[in-house]
């Protein structure tokens, strides 16, 4: 095997094509070591198990690095192979990866560890929040994160609306409550920008941790609470929209495949590779890709 073919099966197994059986153990080894290390700096932040075990939690943190290490290096000199020489050139692939969300996420998942090496007066806090962020490469391996982005993106006209009655709601809610209790209970609602507080945490809790001591500022404040359930509600329903949305045109993008590969009534190993792929791609599971398929017959039939 020359060393083009060596970067393309590494970025496959990588990639988690299902081609390769080992990318499976590939992707459930990188998620367990994520989870261990989560679990660990959510630990190590008790003082009383950093006093015991303080020296395994940097034994932890240093193979856990160098396992990260590798990978990342791994993931960038694999992805030379992903375009051919005419088509950018080795470096295409490594830049895409490189500054794309992912890509950062594996970046800034070892940075922690070295930024401590050459900055060792650095804040621990502020690093055990950023080696927190290895979560985030979960997200690599489950469709949820990536279809509430698309979701939100697709939907993000809607949630600019809501977001802008929500300012508006804000602000008037605010001003009543600045009129209503500013003489009362001044160091709450002195001014308008100390009652936008209180607005934001009534609105998005139901309590805004301040109890109104007016007549009008009771009657704000329940207007205020009932408002928050209704941009909930609002917000549920068009996040709920958007994914279902989101799945509907994964369905149909299969289904259109599915009736490329059925034209010809013969289904090659080929053909049979790619919807496989497609399958992994969307993370669909079988029982949806068996209705998708039942749904093409019946179509071919008529």
């Amino acid at each position: 095997m020359d060393i083009h073919s060596a970067k393309k099966t590494l970025m496959e197994i990588l990639d988690g094509s299902p081609e390769h059986k080992s990318s499976r153990y590939v992707e459930l080894l990188i998620t367990v070591v994520v989870l261990v290390n989560c679990s660990a700096v959510i630990l190590d932040s008790v003082p009383e198990i950093h006093a015991q075990f303080k020296d395994f939690f940097h034994e932890l943190e240093f193979w856990s690095v160098m396992f990260f290490t590798v990978e990342y290096v791994l993931r960038v000199w694999s992805l030379g192979a992903k375009y051919a020489a005419g088509e950018g050139g080795a470096w295409k692939g490594r830049r895409q990866y490189m500054f794309s969300p992912f890509g950062l996420v594996d970046f800034f998942a070892t940075m922690p560890h070295y930024l401590h090496m050459f900055f060792p007066s650095l804040d621990l806090r502020i690093l055990r929040v950023l080696r927190l962020l290895r979560i985030l490469k979960l997200s690599k391996y489950n469709s949820a994160l990536q279809d509430l982005f698309h979701a939100v993106n697709s939907e993000r006209r809607a949630f600019g609306s809501a977001a802008f009655l929500l300012l508006i709601a804000t602000i008037v809610s605010a001003s009543l409550m600045h009129f209503a209790e500013g003489h009362e209970q001044p160091e709450f609602f002195g001014s308008i920008p100390h009652s936008i507080y209180w607005s934001i945490v009534t609105i998005t809790s139901g309590y805004g941790n301040v109890e109104p001591v007016t007549k009008a500022g009771e009657v704000i404040a329940l207007l205020t609470g009932f408002l928050g359930v209704c941009m909930a509600a609002i917000m549920t329903g068009i996040v709920a929209s958007a994914f279902s949305n989101q799945l509907s045109r994964k369905k149909a993008a299969y289904q259109s495949q599915l009736r490329q590969v059925l034209a010809d009534g013969v289904v090659s190993d080929a053909e049979r590779d790619a919807l496989r792929a497609l399958q992994m791609k969307y993370r669909l599971s079988d029982a949806q890709v068996q209705a998708a398929m039942d749904e093409a017959q019946m179509g071919k039939n008529k």
